[in-house]
């Protein structure tokens, strides 16, 4: 595609070195340039894409989306946010490809992986075959792809759906995060139905206040056809007072009544819901939701059991907010008549207000609780262990920093009828430390635990 034609499409925008120049891919990692690439020098959290330029420029890019002109001799295009630039590039590079897609999207605070592998469920029961964009499963054309942030960057997410067309895609389900729609990952991306999960305390780190946060999910709904709302806490009710036609349910709608579901819970029975109501909408067949539904045995790292014949329960879970928590203690609860012991932590660099509500929420609802790292990142694990410390009351509080030993800790000491939950990671491959992502999933580490413990018996 020409430069020119790009540069048009990104606003007014100044150009220096101007010179005829064909565009062959749109790149914002350095490292992924490819000869012929427009290379979008973002600013971001720890690096200033700018600095990455010259490496870009070396790989054979074709030219540069600036902030402020840089001394090589490549056509640069000016620009006053080169990362509200990657969308409106990327939309017209790849031809708008939401438009031959039935793109479904999910955004909430909770539920999004689960809904969305739902709904993708049933519409490859319907015969739409279908792409898949989440944290733990990407498939494009039927093949599993690497995954990524839930929401892709806008040049990936545009790639992404155009190869789904390409493909032989007729739908894809996605994740939307608020996070994504205020960086503008999402714009330019039509949905033919949104579903509204819940909004819980989260990303506070991000948007600061709970408003800020309602408000970058309320405004995906203006890229919405239709909308499915759940109106079962105060935000939803909210949103859908906005929004007079959308459909609303909570979770004793009867959507799903009559139809085998094996996943547990009652929030499990909400994600159905929000799915069989966003399927109706792109005119689904009732008998292809049933067996969309009904085919999903369980979703990754989501109330996931691991059983190794012990004679105790043991859940890995992705919960990692306060009612996230609440909810997944509540329903552990039912599953053993012995102790329900907890194993947990909090990420770092993320909110931390919320850290001591779920110090709370073990020590409301958990019998024992390890309190372990988490995704640590760019923070110290003792500190933040502090802190979620600080809202545990008396509960029974192990500290055990290490996650591994914790684990093993809490299984070694689970004796017959007792539930073991695992929260905050779920089926995450990796666990970071200061930028390192050393490799680590909670369910490997569990499963290996358990053969040993049964070995000995």
């Amino acid at each position: 595609m020409n430069l020119e034609r790009l540069s048009a499409a990104l606003g007014p925008a100044e150009v220096i070195n101007g010179a005829p120049t064909e565009v062959t891919a749109l790149a914002y990692d350095a490292r992924t340039v490819n000869p012929g690439a427009l290379f979008f020098c973002v600013p971001g959290r720890r690096a200033d894409g700018h600095a990455f330029a010259a490496a870009a420029a070396a790989r054979g890019a074709a030219a540069l989306v600036v902030e402020r002109p840089l001394p090589l001799p490549l056509p640069q295009l000016l620009v006053a946010d080169a990362r509200a630039a990657m969308p409106r590039a990327a939309v017209l590079f790849f031809g708008a490809p939401s438009r031959e897609l039935a793109v479904a999207a999910i955004t909430g605070t909770n539920g999004k992986t689960t809904s969305a592998f739902l709904l993708h469920a049933i519409l490859e029961a319907s015969g739409r075959r279908s792409g898949l964009l989440t944290n733990i499963e990407r498939r494009v054309g039927g093949a599993a792809r690497p995954t990524g942030l839930n929401t892709p960057e806008a040049i990936d997410l545009q790639r992404l759906l155009r190869e789904m067309v390409a493909a032989g895609d007729r739908a894809c389900v996605l994740e939307a995060s608020s996070e994504a729609q205020v960086q503008g990952r999402l714009e330019g991306t039509s949905f033919a139905v949104l579903v509204f999960t819940n909004l819980t305390q989260d990303h506070l780190n991000f948007h600061g206040t709970m408003e800020a946060y309602f408000a970058a999910k309320a405004a995906l709904f203006a890229q919405a056809e239709r909308a499915v709302i759940n109106v079962g806490g105060p935000f939803g009710a909210r949103l859908a007072a906005r929004l007079p036609d959308a459909v609303c349910f909570d979770a004793d709608s009867e959507a799903i009544d009559g139809i085998g579901l094996r996943l547990r819970g009652r929030f499990n029975r909400e994600n159905a819901i929000g799915a069989a109501l966003a399927a109706r909408a792109l005119g689904i067949e009732e008998d292809a939701i049933r067996a969309g539904i009904e085919s999903v045995a369980g979703v990754p790292g989501r109330f996931e059991a691991i059983d190794e014949g012990q004679r105790f329960v043991v859940l890995v879970d992705y919960a990692h907010t306060p009612e996230a928590l609440e909810r997944i203690l509540a329903e552990a609860r039912g599953l053993g008549d012995g102790r329900l012991t907890l194993v947990f932590g909090a990420g770092g660099d993320r909110d931390r207000s919320k850290r001591p509500r779920m110090g709370r929420a073990a020590a409301a609802l958990a019998d024992r609780a390890i309190l372990t790292s988490d995704n640590p990142r760019g923070e110290d694990a003792e500190a933040i262990a502090a802190q979620v410390a600080a809202g545990a009351g008396r509960l029974e509080l192990v500290l055990e920093l290490d996650r591994r030993t914790a684990i093993e800790q809490a299984l070694a000491e689970a004796g017959p009828g007792d539930v073991v939950v695992i929260a905050g990671r779920g089926a995450e491959p990796e666990q970071e430390f200061a930028g390192v992502k050393l490799p680590f999933d909670d369910r490997e580490v569990a499963r290996a635990a358990l053969r040993r413990l049964v070995a000995r018996t």
